[in-house]
Order: C-alpha cells, then structure tokens, then sequence
C-alpha cells in the first residue's frame, strides 16, 4: 500500500477540518488507489498542492453553497483546484467555461464581472468550488474518470448535505447531477443546469442558477449568496 508521506506528495493533503467532517474517506487506506492512479501518469494536473485547494480555500464549517463541476481545466495555466476558476493573473482569452459562467451571471441577476477570471471572492462567502473528479491528464478531458475520485468527492457532498443549515448546491452537468440523490431536497436547495462547457452551453445559458439558488435559501429563511465577482 502506498504510504501516506507517498499519498501528499502525489495528490496533497486533506485540511483537517474536512478529515474530520468525511471520516473514513480521507484515510490513507481510501486515498492509496486514487494517489497510485495518478503517480502512474505522466503530467497531471492540477499541481500536488492545489489538488485540495478547494477544500482548503472554503473551510467545511464555512459552506453554504456548492458549485460541483466535471474536472480541472486540462490546460496548465488554468489548473488551478477551484471549480471553474482560473489564476487572477491569467491573460484572455478566459476558457469558454468560464465566459458562459460570466455572461450568466450578468444576465442572471446583473451581479458585477470583472476583467479576471478568479471567482475566489465566492469562496471567501462560503461558496465551494468543486469538481467531482479533483486531477485531469493536460490536454484530456475527462481522462480521470476512472481514479475513484468519486469515493472521495461522495463523502463530501454527503457531508456538506448533512449540515443542519439550509445549503445551496449548483449541480452542472450530468457528473454533477449524478450526486443529487446524497442531498435532501426538502432541507437544501438543488438547482440543476447543463455544464458551462461550449459543447452544452444552450442548457446553461439562461438557466439562472444564481437567482435560483438565492431564491432557495430565502425561501429556507437563510441569507442570500453575494454572487458578484468585484473584488
């Protein structure tokens, strides 16, 4: 078995509020196979030290929205471990994901957009940045899908949905959706859309996941999310 020094040189490590929040799934029994897939592959991304930078950026006490996506950007420059976001620093052209992200969000509810391309002021309001599967071979898509990220990322989910406060949790794409049957309905909001990407972009745009997401909580007597991007 892979020893845990092994597993945080491959993949990073879990921050501990989170270890304590999914129990067994952050062992090093359960994260050994995944690491392995991934020390077997040449050029992953995103870095070692930003496979968790989600769970690091949004602490679970924290959360009160969840963004979950597919994969990191396959791209080196844009690998980044948040869901969608890119490098503030990051030249345009942005990638097509997150232009549709922004054009939403104008239309949506009007929310501020900035020239960059970061959305880590959401994470600093409690909003998650996930992806159901946390690394990507550059350059391919989807190549990860069969890393049992999945055995992790579950356990997040479920414990985010057992928090007694109302959460909203923006399901894109059908990676995404697929976790809704670990989150009550009744007790937090789910709002499904197609994935941002350019190849199902009609299903996204227009959507509203924002306002909708918004008009859960208040309907759930919980503070709407600050959605602009304006710091």
């Amino acid at each position: 078995m892979t020893a845990p020094a092994s597993i945080d040189a491959v993949i990073g490590s879990i921050p501990a509020d989170w270890r304590r929040a999914i129990g067994r799934a952050g062992t090093s029994e359960r994260l050994a196979p995944i690491a392995d897939f991934v020390a077997a592959r040449q050029n992953t991304l995103p870095a070692p030290d930003r496979v968790f930078a989600a769970l690091r950026a949004t602490p679970y006490g924290s959360v009160r929205a969840v963004i979950l996506g597919q994969d990191p950007y396959p791209t080196r420059t844009h690998a980044m471990g948040l869901a969608f976001s890119v490098p503030r620093d990051l030249p345009p052209p942005l990638p097509r994901s997150l232009q549709n992200i922004r054009a939403e969000l104008r239309d949506d509810g009007g929310w501020a957009v900035p020239e960059h391309g970061s959305l880590e002021a959401w994470t600093r309001r409690g909003v998650l940045l996930l992806n159901t599967t946390l690394t990507v071979q550059e350059g391919a898509p989807g190549s990860h899908g069969s890393a049992r990220w999945w055995v992790l990322t579950n356990a997040i989910i479920a414990a985010v949905a057992a928090k007694k406060a109302p959460v909203a949790f923006l399901l894109w794409g059908e990676h995404a959706k697929a976790k809704g049957r670990l989150i009550d309905p009744q007790r937090h909001v789910v709002v499904l859309a197609s994935h941002p990407s350019p190849l199902s972009q009609a299903g996204f745009l227009g959507s509203k996941p924002f306002s909708r997401a918004n008009a859960g909580l208040e309907q759930r007597d919980s503070e709407p999310i600050d959605w602009s991007l304006d710091e």
